[in-house]
């Protein structure tokens, strides 16, 4: 559990929150992931007194994030939680991805002492950068007494890890899910519990990333070409993760190429498109989202 003489550590990735542009006013045109971590820190003065530490992880544009990154970034931060002097960690991420690294976290270490991720839609450069203030409120929130689980923390709000979702593209407040907490003028005011589950543990991700199996996402549409499906077969996938319309149905053509590959040995799961809501009658503990299902399949697949 956190205290005032706790270390909190910050690993950094990457991602918009460390992104330079050219001009002041350009939101979009970034280059992401140019930035250190130490670099974001000392841009937060509200941080100077605060025993922290830094390193840097990866530095990276999270929609190019991989398993590789996934493996080092988690045994990292089960490294820091074991310290003693530690209280909590903070991860600063990209966006893009996010939603589906704080689940990986979720899942495999499911720590007692908070892990919290924090991100920004605006580049560092920006008129509206929105990163410092998230950094900050991850590192009081990791510094919050009774915070546990894998956290997510941007405008102002903590959600849990499982069921997050980026909903918009660009407004500052471009996520959804959980919530567990607000972040008010450096106060955190629970409005729900703690993320808790069951880890997996280290040795489920120990194998190296280009041995992890291989699963795909396709979404059903109109149309909808059986040949990806029995390409995805072919190429010797292992599992597919099929975000389906509505409440989870299936273009005819969609469905005939999934029981042909469940013969063949691959592993299907079937979510939902649609931005809110699950597939009714599915599986009680399947992610909303076909980003977290994918996530959930892979950690399904490492575990045989």
């Amino acid at each position: 559990m956190p205290s005032p003489a706790s270390l909190t550590v910050v690993l950094g990735t990457g991602g918009t929150i460390s992104g330079t542009a050219d001009r002041a006013t350009d939101n979009v045109g970034y280059r992401a992931a140019q930035l250190g971590v130490a670099a974001l820190v000392a841009a937060v003065p509200a941080l100077a007194g605060v025993p922290l530490e830094s390193a840097q992880v990866a530095q990276l544009d999270s929609k190019d994030m991989s398993h590789a990154v996934w493996q080092q970034l988690a045994q990292r931060v089960a490294a820091e939680l074991a310290r003693p002097d530690v209280g909590g960690v903070v991860v600063t991420h990209g966006t893009d991805t996010l939603e589906e690294t704080a689940y990986f976290l979720h899942r495999v270490l499911a720590p007692a002492k908070p892990v919290v991720l924090t991100a920004a839609m605006r580049p560092a450069t920006s008129l509206q950068a929105d990163g410092p203030q998230n950094l900050l409120d991850a590192v009081t929130l990791a510094r919050e007494p009774g915070a546990a689980g894998v956290l997510v923390v941007l405008g102002g709000r903590a959600f849990a890890a499982d069921g997050l979702r980026k909903a918009d593209a660009y407004r500052l407040d471009a996520f959804e899910g959980p919530e567990v907490a607000r972040l008010e003028e450096g106060r955190v005011r629970p409005t729900g519990p703690w993320p808790r589950s069951a880890p997996l543990g280290l040795a489920c991700i120990a194998r190296a990333p280009e041995r992890w199996p291989r699963v795909a996402w396709l979404t059903s549409h109109a149309g909808f070409d059986a040949a990806l499906v029995d390409g995805l077969r072919a190429a010797g996938f292992d599992g597919l993760v099929i975000a389906g319309t509505g409440n989870g149905t299936l273009h005819a053509d969609l469905q005939a190429a999934l029981l042909r590959a469940r013969d063949a040995g691959l592993e299907v799961r079937v979510t939902t498109r649609c931005a809110s809501g699950r597939v009714v009658g599915g599986a009680p503990d399947q992610p909303v989202g076909p980003a977290q299902a994918r996530v959930a399949l892979l950690l399904e697949l490492l575990q045989r």
